[in-house]
């Protein structure tokens, strides 16, 4: 097996669907081996079946440190090495105005969408440190350029870029490259979830799809050829970058 991250052990938070499920099956396309960090065992032992011998499955609440360290030690102990941290594990409900956000809600988020990333990078940086190995951040269009009726969900998303700049200055100096993807709409489980629940579906899907200079709503992976990019040696002089993969979604007025 050869490809562009041959020999590599990535870990991928939130890897048991959506767009963490396709980066995990393109991780091992081109090479890799993949740990498949998630809360749903069911999708979480799924996804590794699907994905074959280079995949496992560690059972992880990313929210939660004892549980991230656990997964840390069980990803060690199976691989040996961690060469790639991907933080992808995501929540995007409520779709509300911050005034109509309930306080549960809004922490849920957080600690699932920015504090999840303080526990991957406090309890693998040892790890990533002794393989110069990238740490990658799924983050959002909507963190660079808002969304209305979402209020929640952008602010963690506008922090997580903020926060990969920060990081990216940090951890130059070990050799640890910090970089974040930003999508704009993509069909997930996830996002399907949203679009079902907004008063007139049809017209939701046909919004996604006009937002793309380059032509409809894509599928994942859009993103997990880019993500392979950034985690790549070709990506080798890259940090702190913010990566617009949106399809033009952010350029201007669209008649």
């Amino acid at each position: 097996m050869t490809g562009i991250l041959f020999g590599k052990c990535v870990v991928v938070t939130g890897g048991a669907q959506g767009i963490g499920r396709e980066c995990a099956r393109v991780y091992i396309r081109e090479g890799a081996r993949v740990a498949i960090v998630d809360l749903s065992v069911e999708q979480g032992e799924q996804a590794a079946a699907a994905l074959g011998p280079n995949a496992i499955f560690v059972h992880c609440d990313v929210s939660n440190s004892a549980s991230v360290e656990r997964a840390e030690s069980t990803v060690i102990a199976e691989f040996g090495r961690v060469d790639a941290l991907h933080n992808n594990a995501g929540v995007a409900m409520p779709s509300r105005p911050l005034h109509q956000t309930e306080e549960a809600e809004w922490d849920k988020l957080f600690q699932v969408n920015l504090k999840s990333v303080f526990w991957t990078t406090r309890h693998f940086y040892q790890d990533l440190r002794a393989t110069h190995g990238p740490i990658l951040n799924t983050a959002s269009m909507v963190g660079l350029i808002g969304q209305a009726n979402h209020a929640a969900y952008v602010a963690t998303k506008g922090a997580l870029i903020s926060l990969t700049k920060a990081m990216a200055l940090d951890y130059a100096a070990d050799g640890i490259r910090v970089n974040a993807i930003c999508p704009a709409g993509v069909w997930t489980p996830m996002l399907r979830q949203w679009a079902a629940g907004q008063e007139n579906e049809a017209d939701i899907t046909s919004y996604l799809d006009r937002i793309h200079l380059l032509g409809i709503c894509p599928e994942a992976d859009v993103i997990a050829d880019a993500a392979v990019f950034l985690l790549s040696n070709a990506a080798r002089f890259i940090t702190g970058c913010i990566l617009p993969v949106s399809g033009g979604a952010e350029l201007g007025y669209r008649l």
